[in-house]
């Protein structure tokens, strides 16, 4: 039986997402990446409560995004038949010239919906709808004076003379639809998420304000490198957790003066990291070799490469040694990453902290704890290694100490032993054995 809506549509009028430039007034609240991730989560909301509507209803969905790209969009929220871009003016001329568009390419009875209000659903898009059976506009006002939906069967001007962003726009675009004549419908008034006075409303739990991403550092006796790893890391959107696994030297003092917090734990690396996950008050976990660095502004980089969801992100290798066939290296890593799928900790594997939970976690293995957590999400269960732009700079001491070839040698000899089932234990030894002088019990393949 074919819908009474059949030849309608739904426009999901948005923005891509983008830290710093999405939700700004909510920054304070819930700083650049905290602000853009819950415009993320609205909007994927949004999303799949208009694709369950009109999948009942045989409505056709628009995607109309302020931002992003269609490649960008589609990867992040699946296959849309439908998408188009706002064009240059205020709001009101935006949202006429998407609705008028949509009109006139032969759709009955057009909706416009905004994105960030978390009341709606589907019984209140079957309102809108019917609504326009019987009246000539449909408005979902905002508790702030505005309205979150407006729906139209013909193209009528209603969006001139208005303030836009302030409490008036409701009052005013009424008394243009009085004095054309025309029957509006009004919706329940629902509340959007604008401000950190919304924001407490909706979830008064919020008032503690959690960083977006959580960077993870586990050291032993690491004094050297740690300010500068946890320098790199510092950022507005994140909190920096150093892991110690009992360090005899300036470690734990030079991590606290960087400002970074430091828990203990009984040293091995993997348990370590998932002590520190398991501290964790972000959504997001980065985990952070502690003679490595990030690229700088990396927390846009990182939240651009987890918008696909279920997605394990890491950078591309470089090392901060000089040395003629140092490229040679990084180009191998690069190669083990983007195409093999297989990077490795000193690349800065960073994830949603759900994604990481559904992993169980790094193994308790001695060595290459990194290696068999990667394979064990991309082989059993189903997620997606996505390469950041950006590289992450390691420390050239192993190499130094051991010279390259050795050191390469020794990894592969690692990663062949355990395909072929060698005891970690014994592949531990192995590692560590040229390094003990140097109390470099941490660099893992």
């Amino acid at each position: 039986m074919q819908s009474v809506f059949s030849g309608d549509r739904l426009i999901i009028f948005g923005r891509y997402p983008v830290p710093g430039k999405t939700k700004t007034r909510l920054i304070p609240a819930l700083g650049p990446a905290g602000a853009a991730n819950l415009q993320r989560l609205l909007t994927e909301k949004t999303f799949l409560t208009a694709k369950n509507f009109a999948a009942k209803n045989n409505i056709t969905i628009e995607c109309c995004f302020e931002g992003g790209t269609q490649k960008k969009i589609c990867r992040w929220l699946g296959s849309i038949p439908l998408i188009s871009f706002q064009l240059e003016g205020d709001l009101g001329q935006r949202m006429r010239s998407a609705l008028f568009d949509a009109l006139s390419k032969g759709n009955k009875r057009v909706v416009l919906l905004g994105t960030d209000i978390p009341g709606v659903s589907t019984e209140i898009l079957k309102e809108a709808f019917g609504a326009l059976l019987k009246h000539d506009i449909v408005l979902g006002p905002s508790t702030d004076g505005g309205y979150w939906l407006m729906g139209l069967k013909q193209p009528t001007d209603l969006f001139q003379d208005i303030d836009w962003g302030t409490g008036k726009v409701l009052e005013q675009t009424l008394a243009r639809i009085r004095g054309k004549g025309l029957k509006v419908r009004l919706l329940k008034p629902l509340p959007d998420m604008d401000t950190p006075a919304d924001l407490k409303k909706w979830r008064p739990e919020t008032g503690f304000r959690k960083p977006f991403l959580t960077v993870i550092i586990p050291t032993l006796n690491e004094a050297e490198h740690i300010r500068s790893a946890i320098h790199s890391a510092k950022d507005r959107d994140t909190a920096v957790l150093v892991v110690d696994g009992g360090s005899t030297d300036h470690t734990v003092a030079r991590a606290l003066e960087a400002g970074a917090q430091v828990i203990s734990c009984p040293p091995s690396r993997a348990l370590q990291q998932n002590r520190g996950a398991l501290m964790a008050t972000g959504t997001t976990l980065l985990f952070l070799h502690a003679d490595t660095c990030l690229p700088e502004g990396y927390v846009p980089l990182v939240f651009e490469t987890l918008m696909g969801g279920s997605v394990l992100g890491a950078f591309r290798f470089r090392t901060d040694l000089r040395h003629p066939l140092i490229k040679v290296f990084e180009w191998g890593a690069h190669f083990r990453s983007a195409f093999l799928h297989l990077p490795y900790g000193d690349q800065a594997l960073f994830m949603e902290k759900s994604t990481f939970e559904k992993a169980g976690g790094f193994p308790p293995a001695p060595v290459a704890e990194d290696f068999f957590f990667v394979r064990n999400l991309i082989k059993h269960k189903n997620i997606r290694v996505v390469m950041a732009m950006g590289e992450a700079v390691t420390s050239g001491r192993r190499w130094k100490t051991l010279g390259l070839f050795k050191t390469t040698w020794i990894n592969q000899l690692i990663l062949a032993g355990i395909f072929m089932g060698v005891s970690l234990q014994t592949l531990s030894r192995l590692y560590r054995a040229p390094l003990k002088k140097k109390t470099l019990e941490f660099e893992a393949p």
